[in-house]
């Protein structure tokens, strides 16, 4: 195996510190509007953060510009840990959260928009720490858009080469210009959803701030709030849970069916097998949900807010709907707790815990796509059986998958879950229950915020304890990297040279 290009991903590693740094200085402007007596402390991380990564750029400044898939793989893995711990310098030098390991936790929860919390009073934390708060979660979800463009598929992550065809740019073999093209496209979506958001909400009632860091948290997926009780304290303004519903709804599917809708091509969209799923998961699963709420008088609701059939009717269908598709897209956004909806909900929202959105979206979780080709796969096999010398490939939008593609589906399947279960024992052996341990493993794994038992969505992950905080960190860093990305580097193979 060739020798690493060390120079090229030190470089990298200093563009993402001082891009970092540059978000930092947007708080910093935020806490001197709000005068929230942290101004210095958050410009303070910033200039640190790009002092750190100007330095690292100019020592490697005679970097050779060819990557290979080994400095893929390191780049995307430690660029994530790299702007994990340089994240947490505005927690640490505000003291907003005053431990490394809570820090951390926090921080790694931002990037890889899971959403789960350590913080028990979030309304007394200063406005620019919120703001950067929130921001952690835009930024990695603007990192996801670029990994699911140009490098997951070079990589061959998880069946990412079928994103790979949808995408109007990206090619399989090497990096070229069309690539950067499609992700400053992708990102002008990404940029522009968010814009709207915000001024919609701020006309439904939320003040500038709110509506802003809730957009920032809804396109990415990842459910950072500034208040208390999430969303449901916004429980009586109806319209304000809808248009958060509707850009949920947006940011959980491919950002490239987006870009297809603004080129008038509808039909595409319409014709995208992917998204014609996903829209029949979210309504099925609503209607299911709806129904039992409206039925259950018992159900936990405190939220029913109007007393006549069809405010019932409406009610529970909105807190259904919004719940389903926070689980589903993964953003983890709250306006009921669900784990008070009877039993049987509670296993239901926990089986759409191994749902995921789209793939090409800032969601987690496994995907949509790879659930309809992994069904499809056993269905074919089911035929073989009974036709052993019949060729019959497994199809999607109409054409043939590889053979590879499909394997490399199965194999992110069963490590998916195995993850999960290894994920589960760990917590499991620090002393927590087994609710608590398998709400915990598969809603850091599915970056998706609220779990069960003592992490249910009117409780945080303060809970755990320090090495469960860790554990948490590492299951959200592989599950938002699609698996193979983190766990190919701890190969002692990997590291060989030939």
């Amino acid at each position: 195996m060739p020798k690493l290009n060390l120079k090229i991903i030190v470089h990298i590693m200093g563009l993402l510190l001082l891009c970092n740094g540059g978000f930092m200085m947007l708080a910093t402007l935020v806490s001197w509007y709000y005068a929230d007596g942290v101004t210095i402390q958050i410009a303070a991380a910033s200039i640190t953060t790009m002092l750190i990564g100007v330095l690292l750029m100019f020592l490697t400044r005679d970097y050779q510009k060819e990557m290979k898939q080994r400095e893929g793989y390191i780049i995307v893995t430690f660029g994530w840990i790299f702007m994990a711990f340089s994240g947490m310098l505005p927690y640490l030098f505000t003291e907003s959260i005053p431990t490394i390991t809570n820090a951390f936790f926090e921080t790694m929860s931002g990037y890889t928009t899971t959403g789960a919390t350590i913080l028990n009073d979030i309304e007394v934390i200063p406005k620019g720490v919120l703001l950067w708060r929130s921001l952690t979660h835009w930024i990695g979800g603007m990192g996801i858009i670029v990994l699911a463009v140009a490098i997951l598929p070079l990589l061959g992550i998880g069946g990412m080469q079928l994103f790979a065809a949808e995408a109007p740019g990206p090619s399989a073999d090497k990096l070229k210009p069309r690539i950067t093209d499609t992700a400053k496209r992708l990102w002008f979506i990404y940029v522009g959803y968010t814009v709207a958001e915000t001024i919609l909400l701020k006309v439904a009632g939320m003040n500038m701030f709110d509506a802003a860091n809730h957009a920032l948290s809804t396109l990415s997926t990842g459910g950072f709030s500034t208040k208390n009780a999430s969303v449901a304290y916004w429980n009586h303004k109806p319209i304000i849970q809808y248009i958060i519903i509707a850009f949920m709804f947006l940011a959980g599917m491919n950002f490239v069916m987006s870009y297809f809708a603004f080129k008038g091509r509808v039909q595409r969209i319409l014709k995208d097998e992917e998204f014609k799923w996903y829209f029949i998961f979210v309504s099925s699963f609503t209607l299911i949900a709806a129904l039992l709420i409206y039925f259950n008088a018992d159900v936990g609701l405190s939220s029913i807010e109007h007393p006549m059939v069809w405010g019932q009717a409406e009610s529970a269908f909105r807190h259904a709907l919004f719940q389903v598709l926070s689980v589903i897209t993964t953003t983890g956004f709250v306006s009921a707790d669900f784990t008070m909806w009877t039993p049987f909900l509670t296993i239901f929202f926990f089986g759409m815990f191994f749902l995921g959105g789209s793939a090409g979206s800032t969601s987690g979780g496994v995907k949509v796509v790879r659930h309809i080709i992994m069904i499809r796969n056993g269905i074919t096999e089911f035929k073989r059986t009974l036709h052993p010398n019949a060729i019959l490939p497994v199809r999607y939008n109409g054409k043939s998958i590889q053979g590879k593609i499909v394997f490399n589906i199965l194999g992110f399947f069963i490590l998916y879950m195995l993850a999960f279960i290894i994920g589960a024992i760990g917590l499991a052996s620090l002393g927590l229950d087994f609710s608590t341990a398998i709400g915990g493993a598969a809603s850091s794994l599915g970056n998706i915020g609220p779990a069960f038992g003592a992490l249910s969505p009117v409780n945080n992950f303060d809970v755990l304890p320090s090495a469960g905080k860790w554990w948490c960190a590492f299951l959200m860093l592989i599950g938002r990297l699609e698996l193979f990305t983190v766990l190919i580097i701890l190969t002692p193979f990997f590291w060989r040279n030939r």
